[in-house]
């Protein structure tokens, strides 16, 4: 796992911070109805079987498990975000309370602020 976080590009160092942003809003805003939760899983379901229409392979490439995971996360994140950040005052992506914004600040650079240092530390592999 180390290794995994170590090696990351930054692309993928921005997704996991939209995740990281996601769980954080989700923790201040957590609505338990089912409704909000049912709704983000369809919606998940449709938008990610098009989105993996949409993404093509070659025939027989392997297939990237982690890929088809996020293709299917992704929407039901938005979805659940929209539907938990309804009507309490944010601002685009933003909480309205400085304290949440803080937070949501701090775990994203915090995360960083790791994966660099994991980075900066790792051990070079020796050739076999």
């Amino acid at each position: 796992m180390i290794n995994y976080f170590a090696t990351l590009p930054a692309g993928k160092i921005i997704l996991w911070c939209y995740l990281i942003w996601y769980l954080v809003t989700v923790y201040f805003y957590f609505d338990p109805a089912p409704a909000i939760w049912l709704n983000s899983l369809g919606i998940s379901v449709v938008i990610g079987f098009a989105l993996m229409l949409s993404v093509s392979r070659p025939p027989g490439s392997p297939v990237d498990y982690w890929q088809i995971m996020r293709l299917f996360l992704m929407p039901f994140c938005v979805s659940s975000f929209s539907s938990l950040i309804k009507g309490h005052g944010f601002i685009l992506i933003l909480p309205p309370k400085p304290y949440q914004q803080m937070v949501l600040l701090a775990a994203c650079l915090g995360f960083i602020g790791l994966v660099y240092l994991l980075k900066l530390f790792r051990k070079p592999r020796q050739p076999a």
